[in-house]
């Protein structure tokens, strides 16, 4: 309810202060990477983007990646470099060296002011890389009104030149199409039983309108996901290295542990020529079908707990693909 200063009748506002951002956050890599790793909502908002982080200084041969993860909406990558201090040309490298080590689609770098250099050299990368490669430069700061405890402030300084076009474009194709509706709100359902349950496995609630929905595996290149397809409904263990000969040896290596210990019939398909390979379980289903919703959220939430007590059996993800 908004306070009204009874002598005049207008309503009594407080004032946005600047907090130094060093008084939140005292260090780079044990304070604000952590912090980022448990608020990925914050900068997600800010990106356009459903963003979950599985991992924090992710090793790039030699060096260390602030933050790594995806984005749930496309199951893109996303790396992360952090600066709270105004851009310098070391970490410009650094950006470039973890973009080499881990090829994302999604690059961002943020700090507490740009340089105008820096700045341009981010909107010369967007204009001459391909449109599977993106630069995002984000200012942070603090704030707070009062005695009131701080508050994070992101500004997207450098983004793609479409990419306020292309998420404006997808919400209101999105919002065009039933069928599209109608997996928003499946995932949406979907993911309140996850949360319901306590199954840790996103901590997204939203949904969104596409046939299928990833879920971050806390390894970089693995993904889980279910989806809407064809042949039914399916729950899956997807890889999607950007090298397809690691897809390979990580398929191979998953099929020969997975088969011997999964409880059901498992489709192997390595996918040759695409951009990954797939493990999966398959039943009948349509997402038409809204009287069968509800059994649907049980068989993908049976079929994941299956795929990841196979997984855990076998030895966890590391020892799966290797």
């Amino acid at each position: 309810m908004t306070t009204v200063d009874t002598t005049n009748g207008l309503p009594a506002l407080g004032r946005l202060d600047s907090v130094e951002v060093r008084d939140v956050w005292k260090h780079e890599a044990h304070t604000f990477t952590p912090w980022l790793l448990a608020n990925a909502e914050v900068l997600g908002d800010v990106l356009g983007m459903e963003l979950a982080l599985s991992a924090a200084e992710h090793p790039v041969g030699g060096f260390s990646l602030d933050l790594i993860g995806i984005d749930e909406a496309t199951n893109e990558t996303v790396i992360i470099e952090n600066h709270l201090e105004r851009t310098d040309h070391n970490h410009l490298g650094q950006l470039l060296t973890y973009a080499g080590g881990t090829d994302p689609v999604n690059v961002v770098w943020i700090a507490t002011s740009f340089r105008e250099e820096h700045r341009a050299a981010l909107d010369w990368l967007n204009t001459r890389t391909d449109e599977t490669t993106r630069f995002f430069g984000i200012e942070i700061s603090a704030v707070r009104i009062g005695q009131s405890v701080p508050a994070p402030l992101m500004r997207l300084v450098v983004q793609p030149n479409d990419w306020g076009k292309r998420v404006r474009a997808s919400t209101h194709d999105a919002a065009t199409s039933g069928r599209n509706q109608a997996y928003q709100s499946f995932w949406t359902m979907f993911l309140a039983a996850i949360q319901q349950r306590q199954l840790q496995w996103t901590t997204s609630s939203k949904g969104y309108p596409q046939n299928w929905y990833s879920l971050p595996s806390g390894m970089s290149g693995v993904s889980y996901a279910c989806t809407f397809g064809r042949a039914g409904l399916s729950s899956e263990i997807f890889f999607q290295h950007p090298d397809p000969a690691v897809n390979d040896t990580r398929f191979a290596a998953a099929q020969s542990k997975l088969e011997p210990v999964y409880p059901a019939t498992l489709s192997f398909e390595p996918l040759t020529g695409r951009k990954g390979c797939r493990i999966a379980e398959y039943r009948e289903g349509d997402i038409g079908n809204t009287d069968g919703w509800g059994d649907y959220v049980e068989w993908f939430i049976a079929a994941q707990l299956r795929l990841r007590q196979a997984v855990a059996a076998a030895g966890g993800l590391p020892s799966l693909i290797s």
